[in-house]
Protein backbone atom coordinates (compact mmCIF):
# COMPACT_ATOMS: atom_id res chain seq x y z
CA UNK A 1 0.00 0.00 0.00
CA UNK A 2 3.12 2.70 0.73
CA UNK A 3 4.51 1.70 -2.84
CA UNK A 4 1.40 2.40 -4.59
CA UNK A 5 1.07 5.89 -2.44
CA UNK A 6 4.46 7.14 -3.33
CA UNK A 7 4.09 6.12 -6.73
CA UNK A 8 0.92 8.09 -6.72
CA UNK A 9 2.45 10.68 -5.14
CA UNK A 10 5.37 11.00 -7.05
CA UNK A 11 3.76 10.89 -10.76
CA UNK A 12 1.24 13.15 -9.26
CA UNK A 13 4.86 15.45 -8.82
CA UNK A 14 5.76 14.76 -12.34
CA UNK A 15 2.07 15.92 -14.08
CA UNK A 16 1.82 19.07 -11.87
CA UNK A 17 5.74 19.99 -12.88
CA UNK A 18 4.92 19.42 -16.59
CA UNK A 19 1.62 21.62 -16.17
CA UNK A 20 3.70 24.46 -14.29
CA UNK A 21 6.33 24.48 -17.30
CA UNK A 22 4.00 24.88 -19.73
CA UNK A 23 1.85 27.50 -18.10
CA UNK A 24 5.15 29.06 -17.39
CA UNK A 25 5.58 29.19 -21.31
CA UNK A 26 2.14 30.81 -21.61
CA UNK A 27 3.21 34.36 -20.38
CA UNK A 28 6.35 34.20 -22.94
CA UNK A 29 4.13 33.58 -25.63
CA UNK A 30 1.64 36.02 -25.04
CA UNK A 31 4.10 38.97 -25.11
CA UNK A 32 6.11 37.15 -28.01
CA UNK A 33 2.94 37.02 -30.13
CA UNK A 34 2.08 40.54 -29.18
CA UNK A 35 5.61 42.05 -29.78
CA UNK A 36 4.96 40.26 -33.32
CA UNK A 37 1.77 42.05 -33.53
CA UNK A 38 -1.75 40.61 -34.87
CA UNK A 39 -1.63 41.89 -38.40
CA UNK A 40 1.81 40.33 -39.20
CA UNK A 41 0.34 37.48 -38.01
CA UNK A 42 -2.53 36.90 -39.78
CA UNK A 43 -0.82 38.31 -42.88
CA UNK A 44 1.64 35.69 -42.56
CA UNK A 45 -1.03 32.45 -42.27
CA UNK A 46 -2.70 34.62 -45.41
CA UNK A 47 0.42 34.49 -47.17
CA UNK A 48 1.31 30.69 -46.18
CA UNK A 49 -2.10 29.51 -46.95
CA UNK A 50 -2.32 31.12 -50.13
CA UNK A 51 0.76 29.28 -51.14
CA UNK A 52 0.19 25.97 -50.44
CA UNK A 53 -3.46 26.65 -52.15
CA UNK A 54 -1.88 27.64 -55.23
CA UNK A 55 0.55 25.36 -55.43
CA UNK A 56 -1.27 22.31 -53.80
CA UNK A 57 -4.95 22.75 -56.23
CA UNK A 58 -2.55 23.67 -59.66
CA UNK A 59 -1.27 20.67 -59.34
CA UNK A 60 -4.54 18.48 -58.77
CA UNK A 61 -6.14 20.45 -61.19
CA UNK A 62 -3.72 19.05 -64.00
CA UNK A 63 -4.29 16.13 -66.08
CA UNK A 64 -3.55 13.25 -63.86
CA UNK A 65 -3.28 15.36 -61.16
CA UNK A 66 -5.76 12.72 -58.96
CA UNK A 67 -5.25 9.33 -61.42
CA UNK A 68 -1.38 9.67 -61.27
CA UNK A 69 -0.84 10.58 -57.64
CA UNK A 70 -1.46 7.95 -55.34
CA UNK A 71 -1.94 9.96 -52.06
CA UNK A 72 -5.36 11.00 -53.90
CA UNK A 73 -6.10 8.75 -56.48
CA UNK A 74 -10.10 7.96 -56.77
CA UNK A 75 -10.67 3.81 -56.53
CA UNK A 76 -14.23 2.70 -56.66
CA UNK A 77 -16.34 2.72 -53.75
CA UNK A 78 -16.25 0.47 -51.16
CA UNK A 79 -19.32 -1.06 -52.92
CA UNK A 80 -17.80 -1.51 -55.67
CA UNK A 81 -15.01 -3.46 -55.33
CA UNK A 82 -16.55 -6.68 -56.03
CA UNK A 83 -17.82 -5.01 -58.94
CA UNK A 84 -13.89 -4.30 -60.47
CA UNK A 85 -12.66 -7.57 -58.53
CA UNK A 86 -15.32 -9.43 -60.99
CA UNK A 87 -14.66 -7.73 -63.98
CA UNK A 88 -10.88 -8.59 -64.30
CA UNK A 89 -11.73 -11.85 -63.04
CA UNK A 90 -14.04 -11.95 -66.24
CA UNK A 91 -11.67 -10.44 -68.74
CA UNK A 92 -12.46 -7.08 -68.66
CA UNK A 93 -9.34 -4.94 -66.95
CA UNK A 94 -9.47 -2.17 -69.56
CA UNK A 95 -13.06 -1.62 -68.66
CA UNK A 96 -12.80 -1.54 -64.82
CA UNK A 97 -9.50 0.84 -65.39
CA UNK A 98 -11.11 3.23 -67.27
CA UNK A 99 -14.02 3.53 -64.96
CA UNK A 100 -11.50 4.50 -62.37
CA UNK A 101 -10.03 6.73 -65.25
CA UNK A 102 -12.71 9.16 -65.46
CA UNK A 103 -14.04 9.34 -61.86
CA UNK A 104 -10.46 10.47 -61.68
CA UNK A 105 -10.76 12.70 -64.58
CA UNK A 106 -14.02 14.81 -63.30
CA UNK A 107 -12.35 14.69 -60.03
CA UNK A 108 -9.25 17.66 -61.67
CA UNK A 109 -12.11 19.39 -63.94
CA UNK A 110 -14.01 20.00 -60.52
CA UNK A 111 -10.97 20.85 -57.96
CA UNK A 112 -10.83 24.00 -60.52
CA UNK A 113 -13.55 25.49 -59.01
CA UNK A 114 -12.05 25.77 -55.49
CA UNK A 115 -9.49 28.06 -55.54
CA UNK A 116 -11.57 31.43 -55.49
CA UNK A 117 -13.45 29.51 -52.29
CA UNK A 118 -10.47 29.27 -51.02
CA UNK A 119 -8.82 32.88 -51.54
CA UNK A 120 -12.60 33.73 -49.86
CA UNK A 121 -11.62 31.91 -46.93
CA UNK A 122 -8.56 32.93 -46.30
CA UNK A 123 -9.56 36.57 -46.60
CA UNK A 124 -11.64 36.49 -44.16
CA UNK A 125 -9.79 35.09 -41.61
CA UNK A 126 -9.65 36.95 -38.52
CA UNK A 127 -6.78 38.05 -36.35
CA UNK A 128 -8.04 35.13 -33.63
CA UNK A 129 -8.35 32.71 -36.28
CA UNK A 130 -4.67 33.34 -37.12
CA UNK A 131 -3.17 33.11 -33.70
CA UNK A 132 -5.17 29.64 -32.86
CA UNK A 133 -3.76 28.49 -36.03
CA UNK A 134 -0.33 29.29 -35.49
CA UNK A 135 -0.20 27.74 -32.35
CA UNK A 136 -2.39 25.18 -33.43
CA UNK A 137 -1.28 21.45 -34.46
CA UNK A 138 0.23 20.62 -37.87
CA UNK A 139 -3.08 20.82 -40.04
CA UNK A 140 -4.67 23.62 -37.63
CA UNK A 141 -4.77 25.70 -40.96
CA UNK A 142 -6.10 22.97 -43.13
CA UNK A 143 -9.20 22.03 -40.38
CA UNK A 144 -9.87 25.57 -40.43
CA UNK A 145 -10.36 25.98 -44.18
CA UNK A 146 -12.19 22.34 -44.07
CA UNK A 147 -14.34 23.78 -41.42
CA UNK A 148 -14.66 27.09 -43.67
CA UNK A 149 -14.99 25.92 -47.17
CA UNK A 150 -16.79 22.24 -47.38
CA UNK A 151 -20.04 23.13 -47.90
CA UNK A 152 -19.22 25.71 -50.51
CA UNK A 153 -16.42 23.40 -52.04
CA UNK A 154 -19.29 20.87 -52.64
CA UNK A 155 -22.19 22.90 -53.89
CA UNK A 156 -18.86 23.61 -56.60
CA UNK A 157 -17.71 20.74 -56.88
CA UNK A 158 -20.84 18.31 -57.35
CA UNK A 159 -22.68 19.86 -60.88
CA UNK A 160 -18.76 20.07 -62.06
CA UNK A 161 -18.19 16.41 -61.74
CA UNK A 162 -21.67 15.73 -63.09
CA UNK A 163 -20.93 17.65 -66.38
CA UNK A 164 -17.50 16.18 -66.34
CA UNK A 165 -18.96 12.53 -66.43
CA UNK A 166 -21.00 13.51 -69.25
CA UNK A 167 -18.39 15.62 -71.33
CA UNK A 168 -15.72 12.63 -70.44
CA UNK A 169 -18.30 9.66 -71.49
CA UNK A 170 -18.49 8.64 -67.84
CA UNK A 171 -21.96 8.02 -67.57
CA UNK A 172 -21.76 5.52 -70.69
CA UNK A 173 -18.68 4.27 -68.91
CA UNK A 174 -20.48 3.67 -65.95
CA UNK A 175 -23.42 2.37 -67.28
CA UNK A 176 -22.10 0.05 -69.21
CA UNK A 177 -19.54 -1.45 -66.15
CA UNK A 178 -22.90 -1.71 -64.05
CA UNK A 179 -24.92 -3.19 -66.48
CA UNK A 180 -22.37 -6.03 -67.07
CA UNK A 181 -21.95 -6.38 -63.34
CA UNK A 182 -25.98 -6.56 -62.96
CA UNK A 183 -26.51 -9.69 -65.53
CA UNK A 184 -24.15 -11.47 -63.93
CA UNK A 185 -26.24 -14.36 -62.09
CA UNK A 186 -26.34 -14.63 -58.57
CA UNK A 187 -25.10 -11.22 -57.66
CA UNK A 188 -25.98 -8.27 -55.62
CA UNK A 189 -27.49 -5.55 -57.74
CA UNK A 190 -25.49 -2.12 -57.89
CA UNK A 191 -26.60 1.39 -58.48
CA UNK A 192 -24.08 3.73 -56.85
CA UNK A 193 -24.28 7.78 -56.77
CA UNK A 194 -20.58 8.11 -58.24
CA UNK A 195 -21.07 11.90 -58.56
CA UNK A 196 -21.63 11.90 -54.46
CA UNK A 197 -18.90 9.51 -53.93
CA UNK A 198 -16.54 11.60 -56.67
CA UNK A 199 -17.34 15.23 -54.84
CA UNK A 200 -16.23 13.73 -51.58
CA UNK A 201 -13.18 12.24 -52.89
CA UNK A 202 -12.32 15.46 -54.62
CA UNK A 203 -12.40 17.38 -51.44
CA UNK A 204 -10.63 14.68 -49.26
CA UNK A 205 -7.96 15.18 -51.99
CA UNK A 206 -7.88 18.96 -51.46
CA UNK A 207 -7.73 18.82 -47.91
CA UNK A 208 -5.18 16.42 -48.23
CA UNK A 209 -2.65 18.04 -50.23
CA UNK A 210 -3.14 21.27 -48.52
CA UNK A 211 -2.13 19.38 -45.23
CA UNK A 212 1.28 18.18 -47.13
CA UNK A 213 1.71 22.32 -48.01
CA UNK A 214 1.06 23.06 -44.13
CA UNK A 215 2.96 20.67 -42.58
CA UNK A 216 6.12 21.36 -45.14
CA UNK A 217 5.87 25.05 -43.96
CA UNK A 218 5.40 24.34 -40.20
CA UNK A 219 8.67 22.00 -40.60
CA UNK A 220 11.11 22.80 -43.43
CA UNK A 221 12.35 26.31 -42.92
CA UNK A 222 13.53 26.64 -46.49
CA UNK A 223 9.84 26.40 -47.26
CA UNK A 224 9.56 29.71 -45.98
CA UNK A 225 10.05 31.94 -48.94
CA UNK A 226 9.74 35.33 -47.69
CA UNK A 227 10.83 37.66 -44.93
CA UNK A 228 7.00 37.66 -43.35
CA UNK A 229 6.96 33.76 -43.59
CA UNK A 230 10.30 33.76 -41.41
CA UNK A 231 9.29 35.70 -38.67
CA UNK A 232 5.97 34.33 -38.26
CA UNK A 233 6.71 30.91 -38.11
CA UNK A 234 9.54 31.48 -35.98
CA UNK A 235 7.23 32.43 -33.34
CA UNK A 236 5.71 28.71 -34.02
CA UNK A 237 9.09 26.89 -33.36
CA UNK A 238 9.30 28.47 -30.35
CA UNK A 239 5.88 27.36 -28.84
Amino acid sequence: MKKILLLTLAFSITSYAQVQQTLNKLPQLSSKLSSLGGVDIASGLKEALDKGIAKQVTKLTATDGFYKNEAVKILMPTELQKVDATLRRIGLSSLADEGIKVLNRAAEDAVKEATPIFVSAVKNMSINDAKSILLGDESAATSYLQSSTTTSLYSKFNPVIKESFSKVGADQIWSNIITKYNSIPLVKKVNPDLTDYTTNQALAGVFKMIAVEEKTIRTDISSRTSPLLKKVFAMQDKK
